[in-house]
């Protein structure tokens, strides 16, 4: 069986945290092989196959707490008593719960406290990013200088194009976001979705960053990319606190 992507960050010994990566599992076509994604029209007891395989190999003590996301703000606080509810970040102080956001090449943040009392996850396309999910997540964690945060697989800079009116819409909220676009020769930009969020997170006071580099597009035997693929298969990042 496959094995996962565990974070690499100083967090608390009893944080649990990592991504998971697109081989392993018993999903077939565009949604090969370990797709934990419900609504990608792939087969659900596949998924339900693929969820079980992923909960015993990385040794989860429960089902995630799975989100319906829609690339905006909301902050589910978990458990919840709404079976997935619209959100895209999710945090708990309760042992055992597992937080969690599905990704092909948006960017999945995951956080944790310094004394390890609480974590959380969130799920940051540029929309959602733009949007503000990464400083709606922070605020129920705790003092922003507490927290660590992980970033997971997403799309590099090299490979993520994206029009003017996105450079217009980030630089207009940050004049320093202009740093994060490059040009290319299609009269588009390249955009380094890791960066923006390293300077979205710094500016509110979470400094201790961590990850980052990989790329979902250009990695395709071992992620899934919307962008590169159309229709394909789910990763999940997920974060817990240790019974």
């Amino acid at each position: 069986m496959t094995d996962w992507l565990r974070a690499d960050w100083p967090a608390p010994a009893n944080v649990l945290a990592g991504s998971t990566l697109r081989s392993g599992g018993v999903s077939a076509g565009p949604y090969e092989s370990m797709n934990l994604g419900m609504h990608v029209d792939d087969n659900p007891l596949a998924v339900t196959e693929n969820r079980r395989r992923i909960r015993e190999l990385c040794r989860l003590p429960a089902e995630p707490q799975w989100l319906q996301q829609v690339h905006g703000t909301a902050v589910a606080s978990m458990p919840n008593p709404q079976q997935n509810p619209e959100a895209d970040a999710a945090v708990t102080d309760e042992a055992g719960v597992v937080c969690a956001v599905l990704t092909a090449d948006c960017l999945p943040v995951l956080f944790a406290r310094t004394d390890g009392a609480a974590v959380g996850a969130a799920h940051a396309g540029w929309r959602g990013l733009l949007a503000g999910v990464l400083e709606a997540a922070v605020a129920p964690l705790g003092q922003p200088e507490e927290l660590l945060a992980w970033f997971g697989p997403a799309i590099s800079q090299a490979a993520f194009e994206v029009g003017t009116e996105v450079r217009d819409a980030y630089v207009a909220h940050d004049s320093a976001a202009a740093a994060c676009f490059v040009p290319n020769d299609h009269g588009r930009w390249q955009a380094d979705l890791y960066q923006l969020a390293r300077q979205r997170l710094q500016y509110i006071g979470v400094t201790k960053l961590y990850g980052g580099g990989r790329c979902t597009f250009a990695e395709r035997d071992t992620f899934y990319s919307y962008r590169r693929d159309g229709p394909c298969g789910r990763m999940a990042s997920f974060i817990m606190r240790r019974p």
